[in-house]
């Protein structure tokens, strides 16, 4: 029960690696809010602890919304211990063909949304005696990927926010670092495994030879959560079994 008494906030926590998170929190003993555009089947994470879970609703492109997020987490938990940054859309595209709306969707998720929640979490953090935020990255932001510049930058621009975060934030008593992953068994992950002849070219470059489990991922979020982490500040973490990439 490593984060029992904390709250945590997970943006993109319905599904996926945000989901798995959510279910690895809780089963840690912490507060667990999942905020995102859609429920999905929520409800089996929140049946784990219905006492110490909920779904908010939430844009993370909305300031407004991310604002009401947060208060609406306080006013049920008490307040904000952690937040895990981690609502993303992914458009694909080469770069002359990739469309403004895309382009725009892209930053306005992945990287306005981590500056948006960020900025509504402070207020909160700072009250506590341990703030963390995690932010979602990826390994493609250090790699190249024809088809997937939009992606690419803005998870490039997430490490850096979180850098920078981390020394603005650090004296303040909240530690920023960013969880990385690599090819992972579910989420955007799951559409290169699912596909033979993708997937054929992108095992070999795996030193393990397999995609990561989402539980995996989300054992790393637990530990940038926690009392261990307690001294790692502006770091990213990454989770890829050994990622080679050409």
């Amino acid at each position: 029960m490593r984060l029992s008494g904390k709250t945590a906030v997970i943006t993109g926590g319905s599904r996926g690696l945000g989901r798995a998170i959510a279910e690895r929190y809780l089963l840690e003993g912490a507060r667990v809010v999942c905020a995102a555009r859609n429920p999905y089947d929520i409800k089996e994470v929140l049946d784990l602890a219905p006492e110490r879970s909920a779904y908010i609703p939430v844009d993370v492109t909305s300031d407004a919304s991310v604002d009401a997020l947060m208060a609406e987490t306080a006013e049920l938990f008490g307040g904000v211990d952690i937040l895990v940054a981690n609502a993303g859309v992914s458009r694909d595209g080469r770069v002359d063909r990739l469309q403004v709306d895309d382009w725009q969707d892209m930053v306005a998720t992945n990287l306005t949304g981590v500056f948006l929640c960020t900025r509504a979490a402070v207020p909160y953090l700072e009250r506590s005696t341990a703030g963390r935020i995690v932010n979602v990255s990826s390994s493609m932001a250090t790699r190249v990927a024809v088809g997937a510049a939009g992606y690419c930058a803005t998870k490039a621009a997430v490490e850096m926010f979180t850098k920078v975060s981390a020394i603005e934030l650090g004296p303040r008593g909240i530690l920023v670092n960013s969880l990385a992953p690599g090819i992972l068994d579910e989420g955007m992950g799951q559409q290169v495994t699912s596909n033979d002849r993708i997937w054929s070219r992108y095992k070999s470059r795996l030193a393990l030879g397999r995609p990561g489990r989402v539980d995996e991922a989300a054992d790393a979020a637990v530990f940038l959560a926690g009392a261990e982490s307690s001294y790692v500040n502006g770091h990213v973490l990454e989770v890829n079994g050994g990622l080679l990439w050409s």
